[in-house]
């Protein structure tokens, strides 16, 4: 079952990420999402096509459609340098 069955989460643009608190998830999602996120960033690479990233924050679950630049050891990259925690993934669509 994905997350997003059971989380209901704000929509909010990629600039405005930098408003919120990103705090880690209740549990990890990583190592289910770890093939979601690794075709994300080929998607956004290759066919500049977008993902639906959801992530925890203090004000609760939070998602952005935005195209994933890179994936690092502990984070995802977004286009301008943001970044958000692997370990704050709630779910990953595209």
């Amino acid at each position: 079952m994905d997350a997003m069955n059971t989380i209901v989460a704000e929509l909010i643009n990629k600039e405005d990420i930098k408003n919120h608190k990103i705090i880690d998830a209740p549990e990890s999602h990583v190592n289910e999402l770890r093939y979601k996120l690794q075709s994300a960033v080929r998607l956004g690479n290759e066919f500049k096509s977008k993902s639906v990233i959801t992530f925890n924050t203090t004000d609760g679950a939070k998602r952005v459609e935005t195209t994933v630049w890179m994936l690092a050891e502990n984070y995802l990259q977004l286009k301008n340098g943001i970044m958000i925690p692997l370990s704050s993934l709630l779910d990953l669509d595209y």
